[in-house]
């Protein structure tokens, strides 16, 4: 029977997911990569995993769309579970909130923390029959401190903070580990809209982040070296926050 572990990442195709199952990859693990769209993007990914001598997986489905998600994982994964899954997947759509619309609030909510809700609870019975198993949150430093224009993406990253530090206490003791870690301006396409040159001046290291060095933080959270931490946030953001 096979060693080899395997890491499900949700919204593995681009930014810090498709890092995040390339680092793991590297690390040893098989990749289940899941996307809402543009499944192009898997024949791109599923080459470099394979590169690392790796299997690759593909999952097509709506984190925002409970019976999608649950369709989708429980069919892979039957009556097992992956040993590690990262939750990366997330929106924005940034208002004012005296003129963010009723769609824009659900939008976020739904996809940013149902999201969790619909990929998380459809495994967390087998990792907990299994007793064993790492869930990684990719939340935001948004959900730390708040940023103004974005009252519905903080408080969607501030839920995940809260679940992960509750979910850390009801599953410890069944040997599941689950933490979060917290990029702050990370150059992604997320953030390609944003004046980063302005925003380097508030971090202290002067400079954005990079996929690779929040992958570096899930890698660590997924191996042995963090076998006794749970319930803790991980930031990765230059020291623009330090809590």
């Amino acid at each position: 029977m096979s060693d080899v572990k395997t890491a499900l990442i949700i919204g593995a195709t681009r930014g810090i997911g498709r890092e995040c199952a390339l680092r793991l990859a590297q690390d040893g693990f098989d990749i289940v990569g899941t996307c809402r769209s543009n499944p192009e993007r898997f024949s791109e990914l599923e080459t470099v995993i394979k590169s690392c001598g790796r299997k690759f997986d593909a999952l097509a489905f709506d984190i925002a769309d409970r019976k999608a998600a649950e369709d989708a994982l429980c069919g892979f994964f039957g009556d097992g579970a992956p040993d590690v899954v990262v939750y990366n997947a997330g929106i924005r759509d940034d208002e004012i909130f005296a003129f963010m619309t009723p769609e824009q609030w659900d939008k976020v909510l739904n996809t940013n923390t149902g999201g969790f809700f619909n990929c998380i609870h459809p495994l967390i019975g087998n990792m907990i029959s299994r007793k064993n198993g790492r869930i990684i949150v990719i939340s935001s430093i948004s959900g730390q401190t708040g940023q103004p224009g974005q009252v519905n993406y903080s408080a969607s990253k501030a839920a995940l903070l809260g679940a992960v530090k509750a979910l850390a206490k009801e599953v410890a003791r069944k040997k599941i580990l689950v933490n979060a870690v917290t990029p702050g301006f990370i150059a992604t396409d997320m953030t390609e809209s944003m004046d980063l040159d302005q925003i380097k001046n508030l971090i202290p290291m002067r400079r954005t982040g990079t996929p690779r060095e929040v992958a570096g933080a899930v890698s660590f959270l997924a191996g042995e070296d963090s076998s006794y931490i749970t319930g803790q946030v991980i930031p990765v953001n230059g020291g623009l926050f330090i809590g």
